[in-house]
């Protein structure tokens, strides 16, 4: 009975750890993906002006930032539900 309550939980270990990477990997591209994205569009950008500045400076020190922080938020929501599916949810 030991034997299989560990099999059990080390499955879910497993499963877990390999959706927790997935997560880390996609949120990790997105950030390279509007970090690098911000850099090979701002002289275009540079036409517009936002709150003064030229928007491509603007996105370029800014808006890789601010979605940091948001998939910051983002993470924490998804690994709360992944512990909640697998069981390792504490108050």
């Amino acid at each position: 009975m030991v034997s299989a309550e560990k099999e059990d939980i080390k499955r879910r270990l497993e499963e877990y750890h390999k959706k927790n990477v997935a997560y880390i990997i996609v949120l990790l591209i997105i950030w390279f993906i509007v970090s690098l994205g911000g850099i090979l569009v701002v002289k275009g950008l540079n036409e517009f002006t936002f709150l003064g500045f030229p928007f491509g400076y603007y996105l370029g020190a800014q808006l890789s930032i601010i979605v940091f922080i948001i998939e910051i938020f983002v993470y924490a929501k998804l690994m709360d539900n992944l512990d909640k599916k697998y069981g390792f949810y504490e108050d």
